[in-house]
């Protein structure tokens, strides 16, 4: 897009195409993005002059220029008008997101995961749309503006989306607003009804105006029509593993280098698609690989931590039988002291010799040695049904641990016969390069002989008119010797 400044070797264009263009004109940030059919132009704001030239050509048309430019100035500092500006630019990136995407998903051919870059740049586009003129809430940290407010209505409007509500809850790493949206968006759309809820929640203007301001997206006709775009992508399928990303701290950031027009891009052959779809599956087998063998880590991590409690719970039966066995010799010892006791008591008895406070400390002494023995059965058997909860827990281990191990060997089958497949896929796309030279080489053959063919028909048809002029001299000589016979 042009400068608005005038050029000594251009005409000054007239107010009418100035209106035109600043019509077709959205802004974002610092820069200046004009629509070209499906692409965008990018220019920053600091490269393009606003300053009249002193010496214009067409002094009438200049001084209507000037007042053109002044007139944007003075609608660019109007809060109504820079927020229908950003409305208008937050769908215009919507369209081309939400195109490029089906698009690509279309021409890819298989489920997308979370590391698609065109499905990231539509979730960075649609968290946008959602963030455009948030009422900010105070907290007591301050003031929050979140999309996941709005969000959660939608269970309220759409029973179905209840179930999607209380998964993005129940997940784990989840600790910000921001977060749970963003996960709230992926699940919706995994279920494909990301554009019915945004229908849903958009006609209900009356719950939203709690969240947003008036001249937001969502409260204007732009929302309703990103709301029917969304319909498009119904026909892509989409898979995500959320438990290990990172959704509270990503930071959305549009890249317009996705969107930007490339004119030197050209169809290819049919060979080059097949070699290419070659490409983009050995790529597959390789990221899959990849996730297989970070399975396997994970695994093997997981069975040495096993073997090691494994070790340790060991350690502590050896512990337990030894303290079973320590508690075994002194229950022995006290029931040796005790039965020694009795004997002394009765001989104290019957001889009736002793004193009477002797027989009183005895008799004390014997209960608490009773009382002790008590003790020590009792300690005796939770030690013991102690032990047999670490045998019973010993069992399960090792069964865990031949569970997994099995798994291991069954990870690491299919990791082979993965590796067999990237083998034989390289194989495919040497023997697709040789097969291609070699059908130049037979297309060259090929020219070769019909050319020489061509040239043998020539002799044929020359030697076939020979042949019949020979037959018509031959039939008059014949002619003239049945005449002569006669």
């Amino acid at each position: 897009m042009s400068a608005l400044t005038p050029q000594s070797d251009m005409p000054t264009p007239t107010t009418d195409k100035i209106t035109q263009a600043a019509m077709e004109t959205i802004y974002l940030c610092k820069f200046r993005v004009s629509m070209d059919g499906e692409w965008l132009c990018l220019r920053e704001l600091d490269d393009i002059s606003l300053t009249p030239d002193p010496e214009p050509t067409h002094e009438d048309s200049w001084e209507d220029l000037t007042d053109v430019v002044e007139q944007l100035r003075d609608d660019s500092e109007d809060p109504n008008y820079l927020m229908a500006n950003e409305r208008m630019n937050l769908m215009n990136m919507a369209k081309l997101s939400i195109k490029g995407l089906i698009e690509s998903a279309l021409n890819l051919g298989r489920t997308l995961d979370s590391d698609y870059a065109p499905l990231q740049q539509f979730f960075v586009v649609m968290e946008h749309c959602l963030k455009h003129g948030l009422k900010a809430k105070k907290t007591f940290l301050g003031q929050n503006k979140s999309f996941w407010g709005p969000l959660e209505l939608v269970e309220k409007l759409v029973p179905e989306a209840a179930e999607i509500t209380a998964s993005v809850k129940d997940l784990p790493g989840l600790k910000t607003p921001v977060g749970r949206g963003r996960a709230w968006l992926r699940l919706a759309l995994m279920q494909k009804k990301l554009s019915e809820y945004m229908k849903a929640l958009i006609n209900r203007k009356d719950l939203l105006s709690e969240f947003y301001e008036p001249n937001a997206l969502m409260m204007e006709e732009e929302g309703a029509i990103i709301a029917g775009l969304l319909v498009g992508l119904n026909v892509i399928d989409a898979n995500f593993c959320m438990k290990g990303e990172d959704l509270d701290s990503q930071v959305g950031v549009i890249d317009f280098s996705m969107y930007l027009k490339d004119g030197n891009s050209t169809k290819g052959s049919e060979g080059d698609g097949q070699i290419t779809a070659i490409l983009d599956q050995k790529n597959y087998v390789e990221e899959l690989n990849r996730h297989l063998s970070a399975t396997v880590n994970n695994l093997q991590a997981k069975v040495d931590a096993l073997e090691k409690s494994n070790t340790k719970l060991t350690e502590e039966l050896a512990v337990a039988n030894n303290r079973i066995i320590t508690l075994q010799e002194e229950m022995e010892r006290v029931k040796e002291e005790s039965s020694y006791i009795l004997e002394s008591s009765r001989k104290v008895t019957k001889d009736r010799t002793a004193d009477g406070q002797a027989l009183t400390e005895a008799r004390k002494q014997l209960k608490e040695e009773t009382q002790l023995r008590l003790d020590v059965e009792k300690e005796l058997e939770a030690q013991i049904g102690m032990r047999q909860e670490m045998e019973l827990a010993m069992k399960m281990l090792e069964k865990d641990v031949c569970e997994k191990q099995d798994a291991l060997v069954a990870l690491r089958q299919q990791l082979d016969d993965l590796r067999a497949l990237k083998h034989e896929l390289s194989f495919k796309l040497q023997s697709s390069d040789m097969g291609v030279k070699q059908k130049s080489e037979l297309n060259s053959r090929l020219e070769e002989k019909t050319n020489q063919m061509a040239a043998t028909i020539k002799q044929l048809e020359q030697s076939e008119k020979d042949l019949v002029k020979q037959a018509k001299t031959l039939n008059s000589a014949a002619n003239k010797l049945i005449q002569k016979h006669h």
